[in-house]
């Protein structure tokens, strides 16, 4: 089966109008030096709002549409809860990661520590299917909540220089992460493209160690937008890099979040309640 075809399968891994602009402000003259990767770092959080800020909403709520150039898609409404990393889908529609072949409503819940499948209210019991069930809900987790989760322990970060792309100035940061702490034997890579003067991860390449993917080759480019005072990737777009190396124009997979709402009052106990 080939990288491609894997990486489809499995991939995942308000303020009022005073607040939003001053925080504006602050992101378009911030006082870093842009040669240290903590503080890099640290600016790349404040501009995207703050780790405490999205920590005080305590959960969120989102519609996700996850679609592939053939057509085929997976839908899902995505829940999550900050403090314990509870994480939360329920399919409309599965026909990429999540039981491809199989029709019905498939429910997702990570507890913290393990994650529990049913398609249409019966437990799903396939150790493969839970492992990559497990595998989404921390990818889709993690990927919402990324520029905070860059300064999680463990994580080694380094200045790679600068680059202008598309007229943009960029701060080049490759970020691995220590065995040790993770205990992992293999981590994933990221080389970020902050943006110099937004201090936004505008696009990035990475390693998938989950799917044998070991090396950062994995291109992803992002658009956000401002909700409730934080900067949220409403699109992304991931490319795959053909034999030659190169990329085509068009993404391999997108991936759009609508209709967020925060502060939903979920608990572990509630959160997989669908009214």
């Amino acid at each position: 089966m080939t990288h491609r075809r894997l990486f489809i399968i499995v991939l995942i891994i308000s303020l009022n109008l005073f607040a939003c602009k001053q925080a504006e402000k602050q992101v378009e003259n911030p006082q870093i030096d842009i040669t240290n990767p903590k503080d890099i770092l640290e600016a790349v959080e404040a501009a995207h709002g703050g780790w405490n800020h999205l920590r005080s909403k305590n959960d969120v709520e989102y519609h996700y549409e996850y679609t592939v150039p053939e057509g085929k898609a997976d839908i899902s409404t995505e829940r999550y809860i900050f403090d314990s990393e509870t994480s939360f889908g329920h399919y409309t529609r599965h026909e990429i990661n999540t039981l491809p072949n199989e029709d019905g409503i498939v429910i997702h819940l990570f507890d913290g520590e393990k994650t529990t499948l049913t398609l249409d209210g019966n437990a799903v019991e396939n150790e493969q299917t839970i492992s990559v069930g497990q595998f989404v809900r921390r990818a889709n987790y993690f990927w919402f909540v990324m520029p905070y989760k860059l300064n999680d322990p463990g994580t080694i970060a380094k200045y790679l220089g600068k680059e202008v792309y598309n007229g943009i100035d960029y701060t080049k940061l490759e970020i691995t992460y220590d065995a040790k702490v993770t205990g992992k034997e293999k981590n994933d890579i990221y080389i970020l493209y902050v943006n110099q003067k937004t201090q936004l991860i505008d696009r990035f390449y990475f390693s998938l160690p989950f799917l044998g993917i070991n090396a950062p080759v994995i291109l992803a480019e992002y658009t956000y937008e401002m909700v409730e005072g934080q900067k949220l990737a409403t699109k992304r777009n991931y490319y795959l890099p053909k034999k030659d190396g190169t990329y085509d124009t068009n993404p391999s997979i997108t991936q759009k979040l609508s209709n967020i709402k925060f502060n939903n009052g979920f608990t572990p106990a509630s959160i997989a309640h669908v009214g």
